[in-house]
């Protein structure tokens, strides 16, 4: 006799809660006491309960899945090395975990790969998308917005458009940067920036500028990199050709300073004594790097977590006005400067 399959009711007797409090909890509905999430998964584990996600969404007409799309950010190897890339991964993956909802990776590096995504998500094949855009010109959003596909941008959009973002002061980031390095003494201060057609990079370096001249520093020598070692690298030996006194380099990201800190070693320059260096983002390379790297934090995971429950906020009540919501960034002191 075939055993008889475990019930709403059973993990309902079981955690001692009622039968709509399982089935919220098993829809993934936002808004239910974290103990009693656990409580719930505790008895759902116990009885061995199994959600029929067939008959879940013709009810709920959702799939449970939710599209994290990575566009303009070139080959899936840029991606899975990039460091900020994997930390906004985890930052959706640990959110989403909690809510019984699973997020289908999709890169979209060219515009046939952006149809697919549309055509993907316009066929209901997941909820909505998580987009991380990497460049102002890019018409996925607006294309997913045209399409009428529950949507939240990590960073603003290029353009302006009726859109949820998530993002952090950039600007404030490159001024908390330009005062650390003016405060420790530093006048010939030099720049490496991110690729200048991405608006953090602008973000950042405006920000780097403004704050040096209220310092009266009307002038940074910079070089454009392009967010990886071999920019930076690249970009460092320039600067040391064009700068050979210069006493401090300030990378829009940690892993174009990490590689600066090499090419100093490798030309005999002391890191801090000879040159202070500051990185951004607060990633992995700042910890890795030898001295560890003094830089301005970007609680990346937060930000995507706060994407993600704007999103599933959304689905719930489709309809509501778009919102933005801004983090602030810290400097975090090391080594390095």
């Amino acid at each position: 006799m075939s055993k008889v399959a475990p019930t709403l009711e059973d993990v309902a007797r079981i955690a001692g809660v009622s039968r709509a409090t399982v089935s919220r909890v098993v829809n993934g509905t936002r808004n239910v006491d974290p103990e009693l999430q656990e409580t719930v998964r505790n008895a759902i584990e116990q009885t061995g309960y199994t959600p029929n996600r067939v008959a879940r969404s013709l009810v709920t007409r959702r799939t449970g899945t939710v599209a994290l799309v990575i566009s303009g950010a070139g080959g899936g190897s840029d991606v899975f090395t990039d460091p900020f890339f994997g930390r906004v991964t985890a930052g959706v993956v640990d959110f989403l975990r909690g809510h019984s909802v699973h997020p289908v990776l999709m890169l979209a590096d060219s515009d046939h790969a952006r149809t697919e995504v549309v055509e993907f998500l316009r066929q209901g094949s997941a909820d909505g998308a998580l987009l991380v855009s990497t460049h102002p010109a890019d018409p996925l959003p607006a294309r997913l917005l045209e399409a009428g596909v529950p949507s939240v941008l990590y960073a603003r959009p290029g353009r302006p458009m009726p859109v949820s973002y998530v993002d952090m002061d950039h600007r404030a980031g490159g001024r908390l940067a330009a005062d650390h390095l003016v405060a420790a003494g530093r006048y010939n201060i030099t720049a490496i920036s991110g690729p200048m057609d991405v608006l953090a990079s602008q973000d950042r370096h405006a920000g780097f500028r403004d704050a040096m001249a209220r310092h009266g520093i009307p002038y940074v020598p910079t070089v454009e990199g392009g967010f990886t070692a071999e920019s930076g690298a690249a970009a460092m030996h320039r600067l040391l050709v064009e700068c050979p006194d210069l006493d401090a380099v300030f990378a829009a990201n940690d892993l174009m300073a990490q590689a600066a800190v090499d090419v100093l070693h490798e030309h005999g320059l002391r890191v801090p004594d000879d040159v202070a260096v500051v990185g951004f983002d607060d990633s992995a390379p700042a910890l890795a790097c030898r001295p560890q790297l003094t830089t301005i934090r970007q609680p990346v995971e937060r930000i995507a977590a706060q994407m993600a429950d704007l999103l599933l906020a959304d689905l719930e009540k489709p309809g509501q006005r778009p919102k933005s919501v801004i983090f602030e960034p810290e400097l975090v002191v090391r080594a390095s400067a």
